[in-house]
């Protein structure tokens, strides 16, 4: 069974909207930042990270952005 975050990805790759899985997985690089340095995060960290990768696999489905293909 595909996660939520596998779920959202699919939907973004289906209808080529590589701008809004940019915007994701931006919004979590962020997140991942903020939360370095603080203790009892490494959980949430790693889902991030975790989250980040789902993302980048969506994008690598998807034309380069700019790309006509």
């Amino acid at each position: 069974m595909a996660t939520a975050i596998e779920q959202i990805v699919n939907v973004f790759v289906s209808l080529g909207n590589r701008w809004r899985l940019e915007d994701m997985k931006l919004q979590r690089e962020r997140a991942v930042i903020e939360l370095q340095g603080q203790p009892g995060v490494s959980g949430p960290i790693r889902q991030l990270e975790n989250e980040i990768a789902v993302i980048e696999a969506g994008l690598d489905k998807l034309p380069p952005s700019g790309s006509t293909a």
